[in-house]
């Protein structure tokens, strides 16, 4: 889709911080992960950590390349998190019998009995927002085109 264009307010305008879409989001995100850091403490997990387990909680025995597709991070970024999981004993890594070059990331007994202590922290997170189902659907919905679009923008 075509971009529109974008209407013309004066310069001094557009350069106030509150006019910026990216500080919106930037903010809404930092508001968000302290309400998630707050949840996750009892499970001894950082967001982003939260996040790799929610994508093995999925589909488990996934590679590096994989779990980074879906969380749109490179390895560069996520190898230190699986680390630090594997030390937490929360999940394994070993070279797939393959391809050896690929990791392999499987979760251990422990990794998957924390998805239950997890299973409340979505329904927390809803009540801290304040917001009706229908209006955080269409906010996630225009969030994932918003994202898409700027991915194919880049």
């Amino acid at each position: 889709m075509k971009p529109k264009t974008m209407p013309t307010p004066s310069t001094k305008s557009m350069l106030q911080l509150d006019q910026q879409l990216c500080f919106a989001l930037y903010s809404a995100s930092l508001a968000m992960n302290k309400v998630y850091r707050t949840l996750l403490a009892k499970l001894r997990l950082t967001y982003p950590q939260y996040l790799v387990m929610l994508v093995l909680w999925e589909r488990d025995a996934l590679t590096v390349s994989e779990i980074g597709e879906r969380l749109y991070l490179d390895s560069a970024t996520l190898t230190p998190l699986l680390k630090r999981l594997e030390a937490a004993g929360l999940l394994d890594r070993a070279r797939s019998a393959e391809d050896e070059r690929q990791v392999i990331i499987s979760l251990t007994a422990e990794g998957r009995a924390l998805k239950r202590q997890a299973g409340s922290v979505p329904s927390e997170v809803f009540c801290a927002t304040g917001c009706e189902v229908d209006e955080l659907l269409a906010l996630k919905t225009q969030l994932n085109g918003l994202r898409e679009r700027l991915a194919n923008n880049s």
